[in-house]
């Protein structure tokens, strides 16, 4: 029996290994997940960053591997000191972050720094399926029911529908009512879980969506059969201009659709307490509870994911007015070189 191949073994123990170090805070992150409705989006990762791992592995394999080795090993010793810091003071934020920091080394160590340019999109999204800690939770969700409930107030207000607030709590008088209802603005209505959920959406959809540099390997694999410069010298000629124009407008739509994801799931759950206030005011308290609640919070964020889409689609047209079809969509638009019998031969 032939010995196994290197590349096979070591991935497989670097994983075991990571595994059994790290399986404590694994196991707790996905009864996180299971149970945490602010995080259940996390369920969903792992598979989402399988299928990027498997869709660029051919771009992973011709990465050349030039290990730092050093980089890598202090890395390794910063995300093991987390690790026993976050165990021993009872961290999971810590615990959880050293997992993240310990692949991002591990990968620095076998391949090197290039390769985190292919690997940063899963990691970021691993990130972001961490839960924060609470402290830091209550500080976020907080202004965000004030917000919320200032909305709804506004927007009954505009109804002309008397109504006064107190904090994150609305108390106003249904139709029919004798005695005023009172409306609060709890944490699961502040927006923040559809705000975590749709900044997740935000990279997943930028990765998937952003325009790729058209790949060379093609032409190149064309040249040497022909045995001609054609196609080396559009490479030559596109490559100091286009391929630049490409990578700035790549980085730029990920970060705007990124950071607009923020306002949009801000706004839109604001939309939906309004919405609700209105509501409440005519069908009484009980519709901010039961089917209606949990229907409108669906309804809602799927409104915000399409705005989100929206904010891509008018990104990729208005490129287009300024860059042209060509580099909107370079892998589609650029043909390939046709060779003539007389070069095939």
């Amino acid at each position: 029996m032939s010995a196994i191949p290197r590349k096979i073994y070591q991935p497989i123990a670097i994983a075991l290994a990571l595994g059994f170090v790290y399986f404590t805070v694994l196991a707790k992150l996905g009864s996180d997940w299971w149970h945490d409705e602010n995080y259940s989006h996390g369920l969903l990762i792992p598979f989402v960053i399988a299928f990027i791992m498997w869709q660029e592995r051919d771009r992973f394999a011709s990465v050349s591997a030039q290990p730092a080795a050093w980089l890598g090993a202090v890395g390794v010793t910063i995300s093991t000191l987390m690790l026993w810091a976050g165990t021993a003071g009872a961290e999971l934020f810590v615990q959880r972050f050293s997992l993240v920091l310990m692949l991002a080394s591990v990968a620095v160590y076998f391949f090197g720094v290039r390769l985190m340019r292919f690997v940063a999109v899963p990691l970021f999204l691993l990130l972001l399926a961490i839960p924060i800690p609470q402290i830091v939770f209550n500080k976020v969700a907080f202004p965000l029911q004030l917000f919320a409930s200032r909305c709804a107030v506004a927007a009954m207000s505009f109804f002309s529908i008397p109504v006064l607030r107190q904090g994150n709590v609305i108390e106003l008088m249904p139709l029919g009512a004798t005695e005023p209802k009172k409306l609060a603005v709890v944490e699961a209505c502040s927006g923040i879980r559809s705000l975590m959920t749709l900044v997740t959406l935000a990279v997943i959809y930028a990765y998937f969506t952003t325009p790729k540099v058209a790949q060379t390997s093609v032409c190149d694999s064309t040249a040497k059969v022909a045995q001609t410069s054609v196609c080396d010298s559009t490479l030559q000629s596109r490559k100091p201009s286009q391929t630049k124009v490409y990578a700035t407008y790549a980085f730029w739509r990920s970060a705007i659709l990124v950071v607009s994801a923020v306002p949009i799931a801000i706004l839109t759950n604001a939309v939906r307490v309004s919405g609700t206030g209105v509501l409440a005011h005519y069908y009484g308290t009980r519709i901010a509870d039961g089917f209606f609640h949990s229907f409108s919070g669906w309804v809602v964020y799927i409104a915000a994911a399409l705005l989100l889409f929206a904010t891509g689609w008018i990104l990729d047209r208005f490129n287009g007015l300024f860059a042209g079809k060509s580099s909107a969509r370079p892998s589609i638009s650029q043909p390939r070189p046709r060779l003539s019998t007389a070069e095939g031969n």
